[in-house]
């Protein structure tokens, strides 16, 4: 599944990072999402775009657009 479609509240750990977006993906890395991170998705704006997450101790917002890049699994 991938990040995009986490509910709110729920916990999962990245499996991994699409290669198609290179800048992006190395973007992600260092901040420390890397595969086996778990993530927690903390809630969405009112229409539901962008979504913050926690992942190491700090909160992100990530487009639903870059969440789809991420795969990830059920914790």
């Amino acid at each position: 599944m991938t990040l995009n479609l986490v509910n709110v509240g729920e916990s999962v750990r990245v499996v991994s990072i699409a290669p198609s977006q290179a800048g992006f993906r190395r973007k992600l890395l260092s901040l420390g999402m890397t595969p086996g991170a778990q993530i927690k998705v903390k809630r969405l704006a009112p229409l539901g775009d962008p979504m913050e997450i926690e992942v190491r101790g700090f909160n992100l917002s990530l487009r639903k657009a870059e969440a789809e890049t991420i795969l990830v699994e059920k914790c």
